[in-house]
């Protein structure tokens, strides 16, 4: 698992860094620029609902290789794309590229099948971390891709998605050949154990029987009966949170062109921002499981406010301002999607919440795309400090839903009522 997301963390980034410039470049309007991201962040929807479902019935290592192979093939579809000046091929590359980025982010689940309860989000945090490398070179590869695809006579803002391609292809042959035994396999396989019910139990595989049918029906329904708020908040954590911080994140690279900044410049803050959004992964677990996710999603709501008033107010010739702000807003992501995690695994038994997953990750898709496509029309509307503007309100948002559910939780452990 950390080998694969070293490598196709270099994919995840080539649609953040170039994507907005490419859609600049060959359709011709600033507010057609958040196209890319509305289209690979709609293709990882599908993604993540196929890759869930084919997760789940026939375990992670033909799912998530699957999901990197088609990532692998819409980066190459992007390339010939530019390389033929063809948007008609440009526009469902994209879509299919999404897929990859579905997958690196739906690995991290991997992470948590086989970990206890008081351990999974340091676990998940980890695989996390792994994609770090990749994802931070990768934009910083920006002037060396570009002058590789010049030499072969592509455009250079091409250059991002071959090595997406060449990474998405690797994590799939890595994961296909050596992920073995299967984590959600083992964890399935360990499930009728005494011990099942306090860790991750499940009941999705029907070979129980006799005296362990019983309590994997009441694990079942037990299950049940909690995919209600706790499961509702962890999605919205991660919604509230992915929404602004994508649209930030895409009309940033554009904002900073528009006041003369190059492509290396560009690169530099992406690749903080892609830093900040995998590094702080492990103390993000650690603060998560030691003080509860729900305090955690809280914090993340008021940082990535600051974050986007910080991207308001920051004058559009200071790369330094700006590099801070696209930084904390990582930050921010990072903390609502490791909590949000959190909350959505212990809300799910994990033999049966593959699919799950994948449907909480369409979530995330849905709100990525929606930040992508508004982002563009947002600031041809009324300016980027607009965008900014908007993206702070909305990151808002997760802090008095955190903090309601929070003290939900904390009236029923007083009354003894059943948790949500």
């Amino acid at each position: 698992m950390v080998a694969s997301q070293l490598v196709s963390g270099a994919g995840l980034t080539a649609g953040i860094v170039v994507g907005a410039l490419l859609a600049e470049q060959m359709l011709g309007s600033t507010g057609l620029a958040g196209i890319p991201t509305a289209l690979f962040t709609g293709g990882s929807m599908l993604g993540a609902l196929v890759v869930g479902r084919l997760c789940q019935r026939r375990g992670r290592r033909p799912g998530l290789g699957t999901g990197y192979a088609i990532g692998a093939l819409g980066s190459v579809g992007v390339v010939a794309a530019v390389a033929l000046d063809q948007v008609a091929l440009l526009l469902p590359s994209l879509l299919v590229y999404g897929a990859g980025t579905a997958t690196n982010l739906l690995a991290r689940y991997a992470g948590a099948d086989l970990a206890a309860p008081h351990r999974r989000a340091r676990a998940l945090s980890r695989v996390l971390l792994a994609a770090t490398l990749g994802a931070v070179a990768g934009p910083n590869l920006v002037p060396l891709t570009g002058d590789l695809a010049r030499a072969w006579g592509i455009p250079p803002l091409a250059g991002p998605f071959l090595l997406a391609a060449l990474g998405y292809t690797a994590a799939a042959v890595l994961l296909t050949a050596l992920l073995r035994p299967d984590p959600l396999h083992l964890a399935q396989a360990r499930l009728p154990a005494p011990e099942a019910p306090a860790a991750d139990g499940d009941a999705s595989d029907g070979s129980d029987s006799g005296d362990g049918a019983h309590p994997v029906r009441k694990l079942r329904k037990e299950a049940d009966r909690r995919r209600g708020p706790g499961f509702a908040t962890g999605l919205w954590i991660m919604l509230l949170g992915q929404l602004p911080k994508v649209a930030l994140m895409t009309m940033t690279p554009v904002h900073l062109a528009a006041n003369g900044h190059g492509t290396g410049t560009i690169g530099l803050v992406v690749s903080l921002h892609i830093a900040a959004m995998f590094l702080p992964s492990p103390l993000t677990g650690l603060l998560t499981d030691r003080l509860g996710a729900l305090p955690v999603a809280a914090a993340s709501g008021v940082l990535l406010c600051a974050a986007a008033l910080l991207a308001a107010a920051a004058p559009g010739d200071s790369v330094p301002l700006l590099a801070l702000a696209l930084t904390l807003a990582g930050i921010a992501w990072n903390l609502g999607l490791v909590s949000g995690t959190a909350v959505i695994t212990a809300a799910l038994p994990p033999g049966r919440g593959a699919s799950t997953q994948g449907l909480a990750d369409v979530g995330l898709a849905v709100a990525g795309s929606t930040g992508g496509l508004l982002s563009g029309l947002v600031v041809t509307a009324g300016g980027y400090d607009a965008l900014a503007l908007g993206c702070a309100l909305t990151a808002l948002l997760v802090t008095p839903l955190a903090l309601r559910q929070r003290l939900t939780a904390l009236e029923q452990e007083r009354t003894g009522a059943p948790a949500g």
